[in-house]
């Protein structure tokens, strides 16, 4: 199969840094340093229509990401001012001719706990509800949960972690079966290599109700720029995608339970 490429003159005034497509491949967003976020929709001849651009944050705005449609036409956006924000499309119900059936965005929330920049920010799997992960300059990451979806401007925050080390990226794992606990790997951009793995892994435990460190990656001591699961596809193992200076594929098999387990007691065989 070849590959065709399009190019688009996206208008950002600085670097893009991010660029994401809904679920359906049909629509994609893009964020870059000149503080705006614009979203782009394909026609019925593959092109690339802009359809709303605004100027989100007061700094770069270095992730975009799409919420599962099944919780609408919902963004979240994170970037150098500290914040994240969540993103809903609304369509127009004015009283004018022109404003009906008028589509834009409107910050739903801000995510206001970071004390640094924040790095990076994902949806959960729409198993888990509406849930988000953020990660910071600081190395804390943060779980944000919305407890009702028809309300997207209430956002709890859940969980936080620190890992020591400044984060730079994350991804989900996706699930297996409702029986899998959540889970999490994460990515410092920490480029000293005596400070040791730069990935780590993170698990949610519903006895403890608390996530916690489980694994690292003790071959990966390069800075981490990008980091992600595959999709699951029925496989018994997760396969982990990390770009360093190179781009590594990591095989995470699940150890058997048992007493080797207890404890702080690593829960993969992680392989290169």
């Amino acid at each position: 199969m070849l590959f065709e490429a399009h190019s688009i003159n996206a208008e950002h005034k600085d670097l893009i840094h991010d660029v994401a497509y809904d679920f359906y491949g049909q629509r994609m967003a893009t964020c870059s340093s000149d503080q705006f976020v614009k979203v782009w929709d394909q026609d019925e001849d593959e092109n690339w229509i802009l359809t709303a651009t605004w100027k989100a944050h007061s700094g770069s705005v270095w992730k975009v990401t799409w919420a599962h449609p099944e919780f609408g036409q919902v963004l979240a956006t994170c970037s150098f001012d500290r914040t994240g924000a969540i993103w809903e499309e609304i369509v127009g119900e004015g009283t004018s001719p022109g404003e009906r059936g008028l589509r834009h965005w409107v910050r739903r929330t801000n995510l206001v706990d970071s004390r640094t920049s924040v790095t990076d920010v994902k949806f959960g799997p729409k198993s888990l509800g509406l849930v988000l992960a953020t990660c910071s300059a600081d190395g804390v990451i943060r779980i944000y949960e919305a407890p009702d979806v028809m309300n997207l401007s209430q956002w709890t925050l859940q969980h936080e972690v620190s890992c020591k080390l400044p984060c730079s990226c994350l991804t989900w794992s996706p699930s297996f079966s409702r029986m899998q606990p959540a889970m999490i790997a994460v990515g410092s951009d920490d480029s000293n290599p005596s400070t040791g793995s730069k990935v780590l892994l993170l698990e949610y435990s519903d006895n403890s109700r608390r996530w916690t460190k489980t694994d690292s990656v003790p071959s990966v001591c390069d800075a981490v720029h990008d980091i992600a699961f595959a999709p699951n596809l029925g496989r018994s193992y997760h396969l982990l995608a990390v770009a360093t200076k190179d781009v590594r594929i990591l095989t995470l098999k699940p150890k058997m339970d048992g007493p080797a387990l207890q404890g702080n007691s690593p829960r993969f065989d992680i392989q290169v």
